[in-house]
């Protein structure tokens, strides 16, 4: 598990730096820049939980089980809240309405969230180093 959720991390890592490239190169001149900040903000989130997920996989710290909950509910967290961010913020470039899914975002950051409480209730019933 531990090697799923680093590989995971890095990918998530390497993605956010290609997405913010895209943004703020092939973005640029097409979208407002409100839109284009509102982009580089799924960025962000998204490169923080790669962060997070590299912590995870790497610690010694963490129960197994704790690591598998939190791998699953950054994913999707990210997937929900950066995914729809990037649809919303180029929403003018594409057929397809993200408005209708915008729904996904908050939805996404409760993920994510729940991530990083269940983080720090590990942390909490640990007792002493491992």
């Amino acid at each position: 598990m531990n090697k799923k959720i680093l590989v995971t991390g890095s990918i998530l890592g390497l993605t956010s730096v290609l997405f913010g490239a895209f943004g703020a190169h092939g973005l640029k001149e097409l979208i407002s820049t409100e839109s284009l900040q509102t982009f580089e903000t799924g960025v962000r989130y998204q490169m923080y939980h790669a962060i997070l997920l590299l912590f995870v996989g790497g610690s010694s710290f963490i129960t197994q089980k704790t690591k598998h909950l939190i791998f699953y509910f950054i994913i999707i967290g990210v997937l929900f809240f950066s995914g729809s961010i990037y649809g919303l913020a180029t929403n003018t470039l594409t057929a397809f309405d993200f408005k209708s899914i915008a729904f996904i975002t908050p939805i996404g950051g409760l993920l994510l969230i729940i991530g990083w409480i269940l983080l720090f209730i590990d942390f909490v019933k640990n007792r002493g180093d491992k």
